[in-house]
């Protein structure tokens, strides 16, 4: 498909580029021999590599030959399809532009979502400490808002009035231990030291807050008989609350204690409140690939009330940022598959493919590894169009092969054509398998290739050459999935189509077809463009290495 692709914007562009050229410079009539310049050659602009000593099109994009005269220099067809070169005109058709590569910060902001909980650490829980009865409650409503030492309610409980009293009639250790006994009991030192005070006639004692905060749950009511252990009051601290959201695997790098983050609630529209992170749990969820980080929030006071409520739904920005690196704008990098290319801008109107390494991606620009250095221009606009143009230049350039080796004998004997009969057959119903997605067939026609093969190889080694390959290639096992069995049919195919293909020009083979594809690398990882295979019967141009998913690409292979 990027191939179709590229093919589609070269057309364009080659159009275009010719339109514009005719329409901004039309051709002037020479005005005499003496003005005249003469041609060196005819040069494609699109396609370097086709010149001619006379006016004509490019044979492969059909755009017209551009001149190049005595004292100019050519377009530059050096580079391996890596450089494309461009006049000026079609610079400007394509409004290319270019920025340099520079050292300088990382900026990104990251949205979030959470939610708005109360700091934990100031949240408590008040129990009852002694069996007793609530007599009167101070504070007899939720939202309530407290301070440290601030009564909740009369508590009357006889054991608690027993210790009281002894403690007012003792003195030295025995007082001393009798004021433990009271702190177990649930009084604090301040009021243990008015007991002397206390008036004798007085049944409760007082139940204090413990700190400052909102009554977030009452659990008694005047009168309730409560025992040791029960709950009955809980009380948040909501001054400072906590913003926690989670931060996914590929955020971490930016993520960092002491990084700004404005948080903003639908429940108050227009307000934003800014923090610090705190914390980041160090305990990643398995599930989702993420772990909490938690932001510190003031929550100011209005109206005796808080402005920020507990379990709030919140969005957040985070501040991320990095120390200077090299980098290059985000737009200038393409993503290919697994690699990251850019187009360098050389002298004369010349790009250069030119792959990186990348890092972290802000929010305008992208971290460069390897690949640039400061000061190089790199294309920000533009870039998509020469990056079609490359390819079309890889895809047409002309390869430099070798010459198909020739048999070295001829005249083979009845046993050994049969041999090579039995083995054309395997290798066609190997390719057919993958040609059609299906890996149980393949480990099934495969499993004779490796005696077939080798009785062919024992027969034809004293009189075919380019045999070695074909009988290290020919072992299979068995393949788990697909991938794995066209890595292991392209060695093979390779080998065998080398071997067979002199033997066919010779006539020394029954018929089959040899079809070649000229971008099988796209399909087994590491492997070069071009593989050929072998079919029979007239069978259906099928491609093994793609399958059903470009099962037409390729072309005959002529004797």
């Amino acid at each position: 498909m990027k191939t179709f692709f590229t093919i589609v914007l070269t057309a364009a562009l080659a159009v275009t580029a010719t339109w514009f050229t005719l329409q901004k410079f039309p051709p002037t009539p020479s005005v005499g021999a003496s003005a005249e310049r003469k041609v060196l050659y005819y040069q494609s602009a699109m396609h370097p590599w086709i010149k001619s000593d006379k006016p004509g099109r490019c044979t492969i994009c059909g755009m017209e030959l551009t001149p190049v005269y005595e004292g100019e220099k050519g377009l530059d067809e050096s580079g391996g399809g890596k450089v494309v070169s461009l006049t000026q005109n079609q610079i400007q058709v394509l409004h290319v532009q270019t920025s340099e590569a520079k050292i300088r910060p990382l900026v990104r902001i990251l949205s979030v979502a959470g939610v708005i909980d109360d700091n934990s650490m100031r949240h408590r829980v008040l129990s009852a400490y002694v069996d007793g009865r609530i007599d009167k409650l101070h504070v007899n409503y939720l939202g309530a808002e407290v301070t440290e030492g601030q009564p909740l309610a009369e508590f009357y409980s006889p054991s608690l009035l027993q210790a009281e009293r002894e403690y007012r009639q003792l003195s030295g250790e025995l007082k001393k231990n009798t004021a433990l006994r009271l702190r177990q009991m649930g009084l604090n030192p301040a009021q243990i030291e008015l007991l002397d005070q206390k008036p004798a006639d007085s049944l409760t004692s007082q139940i204090l807050s413990p700190i400052s905060g909102t009554v977030v749950s009452q659990s008694v009511y005047e009168g309730q008989y409560v025992t040791t252990g029960q709950q009955l009051f809980e009380i948040a601290d909501f001054s400072t609350m906590w913003f926690n959201f989670r931060a996914y695997e590929q955020d971490m790098p930016w993520i960092k204690t002491g990084l700004t983050v404005r948080v903003t609630t639908p429940s108050l529209p227009g307000k934003t409140y800014t923090g610090k992170i705190t914390f980041i749990d160090p305990n990643f969820d398995e599930a989702t690939r993420s772990t909490q980080v938690r932001v510190d929030l003031d929550n100011p006071l209005v109206n005796g009330k808080r402005e920020l409520l507990h379990r709030l739904y919140a969005d957040g920005l985070v501040e991320l940022e990095a120390p200077s690196v090299l980098t290059v704008p985000r737009s200038a990098v393409i993503e290919t598959g697994s690699e990251a290319v850019v187009y360098i801008e050389q002298s004369g109107g010349a790009y250069e493919h030119t792959v990186l390494k990348t890092g972290r991606r802000g929010d305008a620009l992208v971290e460069v590894l390897s690949g640039l250095k400061e000061g190089d221009k790199v294309v920000t606009n533009g870039n998509l169009l020469i990056d079609g143009q490359a390819e079309m230049n890889r895809a047409f350039m002309t390869p430099t092969e070798t010459e198909t080796p020739v048999a070295k004998h001829v005249g083979l004997n009845a046993d050994q054509k049969k041999s090579i009969a039995d083995f054309i057959k395997v290798a066609d119903a190997m390719s057919a398998a993958l040609a059609t997605d299906n890996l149980a067939a393949f480990n099934t026609a495969s499993k004779s290739a490796m005696d077939t093969t080798g009785a062919m190889v024992d027969l034809l080694k004293p009189n075919v050459e380019h045999l070695e390959a074909l009988e290290k290639s020919r072992h299979f096992h068995g393949f788990d999935d697909i991938k794995s069995a066209r890595t292991a049919f392209h060695t093979f195919t390779v080998a065998a189509t080398t071997a067979l293909e002199p033997l066919r020009k010779a006539g020394e083979t029954p018929d089959f077809q040899i079809y070649e594809c000229g971008m099988v690398d796209k399909a087994v990882p590491d492997v070069p463009k071009k593989a050929r295979w072998i079919q029979t019967g007239g069978r259906t141009l099928a491609n093994p290495f793609f399958g059903s998913e470009m099962s037409d690409c390729g072309e005959e292979i002529k004797r």
